[in-house]
């Protein structure tokens, strides 16, 4: 499989944390030549010491912002040549009832997770055409199954998987291949950033990490599940379980889910 990115232009959004950044270390390990975005500057400059000598590209930007993701894609083109592979991987959650949460959370949760794949996919397109590359959506499995706490954030992977789905069918006739991937629970800094009802990022969670699949043995799921061009990709067996039991007792796992994220009547943070 790691001769499948030799010598690859890989885009990856969101590379300083968690599984982003395991999977540019990946890449670049396997002979990639990797550009990647974050908002943080002093991550991205860690991230470029932590590689010093691999043909890796960082670029600041905001995926939710149109001009910065233009930028990124752009910046890439001219740093490493046409892109054969785009992962939108940027992402960030939230944890709040809808009743309590202000509109800005769920605007905010949108414009990464959602718009942040579809402008730099849109900026990437025409050299993804011509590589017959590939592009890849990490959603979640609050794609497949909604998720009380998680509105929004459920709402943005519903719309991130229809549209890559739209996209896929397209773009069929083109040789350009479409997937999208989705992570269990997964050790990651996704619910320390994750966004309360006043869209401010909360901080702690009461989960507990230890149980968790790891970041880098994430990243190697995905990795493989792109070489063999897979369609879709589930990971964990609670998350394959929770996909195939809301197909088949949709009601049962109303009471499941709410089960699991509610204790004593209050909502798990």
């Amino acid at each position: 499989m790691e001769q499948s990115f030799n010598n690859k232009v890989v885009a990856v959004t969101g590379g300083t944390d968690g599984i982003g950044k395991a999977l540019v270390q990946a890449l670049l390990a396997q002979g990639a030549k990797v550009s990647t975005c974050g908002r943080n500057q002093d991550k991205l400059y860690q991230l470029q010491t932590e590689n010093a000598g691999a043909s890796l590209l960082t670029v600041v930007a905001d995926v939710s912002k149109e001009n910065d993701c233009r930028h990124f894609i752009e910046s890439t083109l001219q740093a490493l040549g046409p892109i054969d592979i785009l992962i939108n991987n940027a992402g960030i959650s939230m944890r709040a009832l809808f009743a309590d949460a202000e509109m800005d959370v769920i605007k905010k949760v949108m414009d990464v997770n959602f718009y942040g794949a579809l402008y730099c996919t849109k900026y990437a397109l025409p050299s993804i055409i011509q590589q017959r590359g590939i592009i890849v959506g990490v959603s979640s499995i609050a794609g497949y199954r909604g998720l009380p706490g998680r509105t929004g954030y459920s709402a943005s992977k519903f719309a991130l998987q229809g549209w890559l789905e739209s996209l896929r069918t397209e773009l069929l006739d083109q040789g350009v291949h479409v997937m999208w991937v989705c992570p269990g629970f997964t050790t990651s800094n996704i619910r320390q950033s994750a966004l309360n009802e006043k869209a401010e990022a909360h901080g702690e969670t009461s989960m507990n990490e230890s149980k968790m699949m790891s970041a880098d043995a994430c990243a190697g799921h995905i990795l493989t599940a792109i070489a063999l061009r897979k369609r879709t990709l589930v990971l964990t067996f609670t998350g394959i379980r929770t996909v195939w039991m809301n197909k088949l007792f949709p009601q049962l796992t109303d009471k499941l889910v709410h089960r699991f994220f509610f204790k004593k009547g209050k909502l798990i943070q």
